[in-house]
């Protein structure tokens, strides 16, 4: 990595991540609470109806900078909850949507 502000950022995220685990418990605990600990469900029929960023993606992107996380916008953190299953965002057509809509 050759850009300074981003290695400073990682050291900084990893402060903040011992800091969030020391209050919460664990990341896991702190990130599920943002969307009241279980998957968000969506039925999206089109690819232009799922959003890049939601009202919860902007309280997670606001806290998380707020307790001094760097790189952390809400449509970063979007995709994180989408790739991390906090979402499901398959579009119903999807053989994957009846599969994600059964976890958890």
């Amino acid at each position: 990595m050759r850009n300074r502000l981003k290695i400073a950022s990682t050291i900084g995220n990893a402060k903040a991540y011992l800091a969030v685990q020391k209050e919460f418990g664990s990341l896991d605990a702190y990130l599920w609470s943002f969307v009241g600990g279980k998957p968000i469900k969506n039925a999206f029929r089109k690819m232009e109806d799922v959003p890049v960023k939601t009202v919860e993606s902007d309280a997670l992107s606001k806290d998380l900078l707020k307790r001094g996380f760097k790189f952390v916008g809400s449509t970063i953190m979007y995709a994180f909850m989408q790739a991390t299953g906090m979402v499901n965002d398959h579009l119903v057509t999807c053989p994957r949507h009846k599969v994600c809509a059964k976890l958890r």
